[in-house]
C-alpha cells in the first residue's frame, strides 16, 4: 500500500523533509515502519524511539501492532509545555 508519512517538531528536522510517500505491507509493524524510515539516518532514529505515532489520526503505542491498511501515519515527537 501507498503510506504518507508526515513528520513534526524534531522529527521533520532529522528527516530533512515534512513528508515521505513509502510503499509497505498491511502486514509491516510500527517498529519495521521505523526501521524502514530511519535505515539511513541514525538521527532519525533516535528521535523515532521517542515519538507518539498516529494512524489515520487513530493513537497507535503499540510498536508490534501492524499498520493495517492505512493512508497516513504522522510522527509525533514529545512537546515541550503540553
Amino acid at each position: 500500500m501507498e503510506l504518507t508519512v508526515r513528520y513534526f517538531a524534531a522529527a521533520r528536522a532529522a528527516a530533512g523533509s515534512d513528508t515521505v510517500v513509502i510503499d509497505v505491507d498491511a502486514d509491516t509493524t510500527l517498529a519495521d515502519l521505523e526501521s524502514i524510515l530511519s535505515a539511513d539516518n541514525p538521527d532519525l532514529r533516535r528521535v523515532l524511539a521517542r515519538c507518539s505515532y498516529l494512524r489515520d489520526s487513530v493513537a497507535l503505542c503499540d510498536r508490534s501492532v501492524t499498520l493495517g491498511t492505512c493512508a497516513i501515519v504522522d510522527v509525533l515527537p514529545p512537546f515541550a509545555g503540553g
